[in-house]
């Protein structure tokens, strides 16, 4: 009868190996696009838009009274999550409002546009 024999791997092997999964995982698909809040209301043709506390976002996508106005943030600064965009000191240009149209940073064994 013959008798079988394992391999055992090395410790330096699996431990790399572990490294390389998670580095994957750290990766991958879901990860949000770069934002940054910013004043809708302060474009300046050169610099941009004026970057902002993020605390004059957090209730940028909520409704005032049913109307459709968007509701503002602190010290009446209309802040807005705004995507992708190149930044210069406290400056932001060439980005997005609309976080679908964002560039779509999927890492390994990410398919479709939608990333995760």
């Amino acid at each position: 009868m013959e008798r079988k024999t394992t391999r055992r791997l090395r410790s330096s092997t699996v431990i790399l190996g572990g490294m390389g999964a998670l580095a994957a995982a750290l990766t991958s698909c879901g990860s949000e696009p770069d934002k940054r809040c910013v004043d809708r209301d302060s474009y300046d043709a050169v610099n941009g838009y004026r970057v902002v506390d993020s605390s004059a976002c957090k209730g940028s996508s909520s409704t005032t009274s049913g109307k459709g106005k968007k509701s503002r943030g602190t010290s009446g600064v209309d802040g807005e999550w705004y995507y992708d965009s190149d930044v210069s000191g406290r400056w932001a240009d060439y980005g997005t409002f609309d976080k679908s149209k964002a560039a779509d940073r999927g890492g390994f064994g990410c398919s479709g546009s939608g990333g995760g």
